[in-house]
């Protein structure tokens, strides 16, 4: 049965929309009513996916391979049609709404706040939420919706010209105390470290609300940049920690093994994801390997999103840390071998069926 309840707060920066839908298989219903919630914070941006042939019209585009970097809307819609000669298909992403996306999928409650400009980008963007039973808590703005430019090389690998729109207009004021009321964690995605104000506020206030924090690093170019902000944010307030080992090292300066020890150190689970050589993952004095899974790699956007779906859906479903990791590395290894963050019904039976057998 499906429960549906509508919210309007008002806010002098727009009206925030929280449309909850309660939607469980009946098999699961006893296990979901004192599961911990998780709510993801970022920002809300519609994926153009494009497949190029050649890795060097990145270099004509000025984008870095692997990277992502920040754009305004005019280069944003020269750069669409640039590539628009090689075709490409819409998803909503962002990373911290493609995690919440993978956990509402894995039956994890989950929650995704952000802003959105009152356009059709904005309103495809919150269907998307919807459909895959994510809660969105999404602040309206009469600036365009954010979008993405995610280019695939013939690696697999991605690379990002991310215009924010209005995502980039949620601010310290935005956020209340009773945003964060009935979740257990917030999820942060990295890049939000370029809106320190705000991102400063909401952890402040989800850690008053007795939340655990989680933060994924995002990306190494974006790690370089706000270096000394990572580290006082990990080291004063952070609970769970995502990087893969470009990020780490970005962080540290270290290799992935030296790395995890120096970020477990300092939070209370550290991950260290290695590509194709599988993950580390330590907690205290308790660490685990976790195996690569062999996968046909199409596409790695939302690779990283994935596995720490996979990740904290077994965290909190009471998993240990190698059937955390192993719960991520399945969750991954299925998304890159799709166009796109986002995986049909049959690719998640089989995820499913993957994880009931751990």
């Amino acid at each position: 049965m499906e429960k549906l309840t509508k919210h309007k707060i008002s806010s002098p920066f727009g009206r925030l929309i929280a449309l909850d839908i309660f939607l469980s298989l009946p098999h699961e219903r006893k296990t979901t009513m004192t599961m911990k919630k998780i709510l993801g914070i970022g920002s809300a941006l519609v994926d153009i996916l494009t497949q190029i042939p050649d890795e060097n019209i990145l270099n004509g585009l000025n984008l870095p391979k692997g990277g992502m970097v920040y754009v305004d809307a005019a280069t944003s819609i020269k750069i669409g049609e640039i590539l628009k000669q090689y075709g490409s298909k819409m998803a909503a992403g962002g990373s911290a709404a493609n995690t919440a996306s993978g956990l509402a999928k894995l039956g994890v409650e989950t929650g995704f706040l952000s802003k959105i400009g009152e356009d059709e980008v904005g309103r495809f963007f919150e269907k998307e939420m919807l459909d895959t039973n994510v809660k969105p808590q999404l602040l309206l703005s009469e600036t365009p919706s954010g979008r993405v430019q995610a280019i695939v090389t013939p690696d697999g690998e991605r690379t990002f010209a991310t215009c924010l729109g209005a995502a980039a207009e949620m601010c310290a004021d935005d956020i209340t105390p009773e945003l964060f009321a009935g979740w257990d964690i917030l999820y942060v995605e990295g890049y939000l470290v370029a809106n320190p104000t705000m991102l400063d506020k909401a952890i402040a206030t989800a850690k008053a609300a007795g939340l655990k924090i989680a933060i994924d690093m995002a990306s190494y170019n974006v790690v370089e940049e706000s270096r000394d902000y990572f580290m006082q944010l990990i080291e004063n307030h952070v609970d769970y920690v995502f990087a893969n080992e470009k990020e780490a090292f970005a962080l540290t300066g270290m290799e992935p093994l030296q790395a995890l020890d120096f970020i477990a150190s300092r939070c209370e689970i550290a991950v260290v994801k290695v590509g194709a050589k599988g993950a580390y993952v330590k907690r205290g004095n308790e660490m685990a390997t976790i195996a690569p899974i062999k996968a046909n790699v199409v596409d790695t956007t939302g690779a990283g999103d994935m596995w720490a779906a996979g990740f904290l859906a077994g965290l909190v479903k009471g998993k240990n840390l190698e059937q955390c990791g192993q719960m991520g590395a399945i969750v991954a290894a299925n998304v890159i071998e799709v166009i796109g963050p986002k995986m049909d019904a049959a690719r998640w039976e089989k995820i499913h069926a993957a994880i009931l057998k751990l």
